[in-house]
C-alpha cells in the first residue's frame, strides 16, 4: 500500500498546485508509524465501518485500509477529494466523500456501528466530537487526534484545571481518555502546538438521570461562563433568585467553582433547580 511521507506529501502537494489551507486548519499526517499507531488505539476489527474526519491527502485512510476497516472518509475541501481517491485506490473497502461534518448525517452512510477515527482539524476539533456524540448515537467509538489544549478538555475530570462546560457534556455520553501525544513534525506543514489522541468509548447509558439534559447543560454552561466566579455569581444570570436555595438542596457550597463539580452534582443541581421553579 502507499505511504506517505514528508517527501511524498510535499511532492503531491506541489503537482496538484496546492498548499495547506490555514483558514481549514490543514496539517496534513506524513508518518506512517504515526497512522498504524493511531489505527492499533482505536481497537479496530477487520471490517469495522469507520469513519474518517479530514482524511487530508489519505495517509491515516491507507492505514486504516490496511487494518481490513470499511472507511467512508469525509473531506471538506472539494480540491482534496481526487488526491485523497487516488491515494487510496485499490487499497481496500474506501469511499471519499466531500461534505463538513458539522452538518453531515452519519445514518446516511449506513447503519453502525461506527466508529470515528479521524486527525481533526484543530479549528473544529470540539464541536465536531460533541456532534457526533449529541446526533450520531451509531458512531459506538471516537479516536481522534487534536490539540493538546482541547484533548486535555475533552478528556477532563472534575477538578483537572482543563475542565470546562464541553469535559461534562464529553461525560454525559461517553468515556474519553488521553491515550498518546504526537509531536509536530510528524505534519506537513507542522503546527505550531502539540497534539494527543484521545479515545471515547460511548455509555450505553448517561451515568445520571436528568429530566431535560438541556437544562443540565445550560447549568454547566452557565456555572463555567465566568469561570473566575464562585457559582453563587456564576448562575445568579440563570436561576436569579432561586440560586442560594438550589445550591443548598443539591449540597454544594456557593463559593464552590464549576471546575470542581461532578457529573452527579450537576444533575443534583439541576434538579433542585428545576424543583424551585
Amino acid at each position: 500500500m502507499p505511504t506517505l511521507t514528508p517527501t511524498t506529501v510535499r511532492a503531491l502537494l506541489a503537482d496538484h498546485d496546492l498548499a495547506p489551507n490555514r483558514a481549514l486548519g490543514q496539517h496534513f499526517l506524513a508518518d506512517p508509524n504515526t497512522a498504524r499507531r493511531i489505527v492499533r488505539l482505536a481497537g479496530l476489527e477487520p471490517g469495522a465501518r469507520v469513519l474518517e474526519i479530514g482524511p487530508g491527502l489519505g495517509s491515516l485512510t491507507v492505514a486504516l485500509a490496511e487494518a481490513g476497516a470499511r472507511v467512508v472518509a469525509l473531506e471538506l475541501d472539494a480540491q482534496l477529494v481526487p488526491l485523497v481517491e487516488s491515494t487510496v485506490a485499490g487499497t481496500g473497502d474506501v469511499t471519499v466523500v466531500q461534505g463538513d461534518a458539522r452538518h453531515v448525517d452519519v445514518a446516511r452512510f449506513g447503519p453502525g456501528p461506527w466508529a470515528c477515527v479521524s486527525n481533526l482539524p484543530y479549528n473544529i476539533a470540539a464541536p465536531v466530537v460533541v456532534r457526533l456524540l449529541e446526533a450520531a448515537p451509531s458512531v459506538t467509538r471516537l479516536l481522534v487526534m487534536t490539540q493538546r489544549e482541547v484533548g486535555a478538555r475533552l478528556a477532563a475530570a472534575p477538578g483537572d484545571p482543563a475542565a470546562g462546560a464541553v469535559s461534562a457534556k464529553v461525560a454525559y455520553y461517553a468515556a474519553a481518555r488521553l491515550v498518546g501525544a504526537v509531536p509536530p513534525t510528524v505534519f506537513v506543514p507542522p503546527p505550531h502546538v502539540d497534539s494527543v489522541l484521545v479515545r471515547l468509548d460511548r455509555r450505553p447509558a448517561p451515568p445520571v438521570t436528568v429530566a431535560d439534559p438541556d437544562r443540565l447543560f445550560s447549568l454547566v454552561r452557565a456555572g463555567f461562563a465566568q469561570r473566575r466566579k464562585m457559582l453563587r455569581g456564576a448562575l445568579r444570570p440563570l436561576l436569579g433568585a432561586r440560586t442560594d436555595a438550589a445550591l443548598a438542596s443539591a449540597g454544594i457550597a456557593p463559593s464552590a467553582r464549576a471546575e470542581t463539580l461532578t457529573l452527579d452534582e450537576w444533575a443534583g443541581l439541576t434538579q433542585a433547580a428545576d424543583a424551585g421553579r
